[in-house]
């Protein structure tokens, strides 16, 4: 009786482990002396070997992509026809070519795609074209007045005139082939006076090339 009741108590060793333990796969290396592995499979093994399918598929797939369809285009809020309704430039110192982002009464940020048929190249300069850093300034204004013009500043989309500049720096040449993007932002305008501060900064691939603080008035303001 005693020894049925003690295995009914205590259990052996064996019947734990049939019991609680998990299955476990047994490998033999060959040796002086055999040792004895045990591999537990576990859920998070499984979900690395699909993370790193995952990842090796994506990978594929990046690079099975053709580059002319990897880069999508800039977005368009105002195309050319819409600027030429706001600005009076034209042909050839019309230097905006679309507004990508517009923040009412705020900034507005648009491009300019600057190619070797500018005019300005034939001499700025025959053998090396480098946009010339008074027209960067000049776009970035007209993307000022962009913003300066519209309604929601109080402008009367009538003509502007530079009242200053301050604090510009160009930090890149910018050549045939870049794309400029140029941002403008309001910081002060006096109404009365038709007077607009602001700030201007000018990208090419996301490095800036350009900045200042820009000053300009209306030209209906006495």
């Amino acid at each position: 009786m005693a020894t049925a009741s003690n295995s009914l108590l205590f259990p052996s060793s064996d019947t734990l482990s049939h019991h609680h333990n998990p299955p476990r796969t047994h490998l033999h290396l060959s040796s002086s002396r055999s040792h004895s592995v045990s591999l537990l499979p576990t859920k998070q093994s499984t979900s690395l070997a699909l993370r790193c399918s995952n990842n090796g598929d994506n990978v594929s797939s990046q690079k099975d992509t053709p580059i002319e369809l990897k880069f999508p285009e800039f977005p368009t809020v105002m195309d050319i026809n819409q600027i030429r309704e706001i600005l009076p430039h034209r042909f050839p110192f019309l230097l905006v070519d679309r507004v990508i982002e517009y923040t009412p009464g705020v900034s507005a940020v648009a491009i300019k795609n600057v190619t070797i048929n500018d005019n300005f190249f034939l001499g700025h300069f025959p053998d090396r074209p480098i946009m010339p850093g008074v027209l960067m300034v000049e776009a970035m204004a007209q993307v000022g007045g962009i913003v300066m013009l519209q309604p929601e500043v109080g402008g009367s989309q009538d003509n502007f005139f530079f009242a200053g500049i301050d604090k510009v720096r160009f930090r890149k040449p910018v050549i045939a082939g870049d794309t400029l993007v140029m941002r403008m932002t309001l910081l002060k305008f006096q109404k009365r006076f038709g007077l607009a501060k602001m700030e201007g900064k000018a990208y090419v691939g996301g490095s800036l090339v350009c900045e200042g603080e820009f000053m300009m008035v209306s030209a209906g303001s006495s």
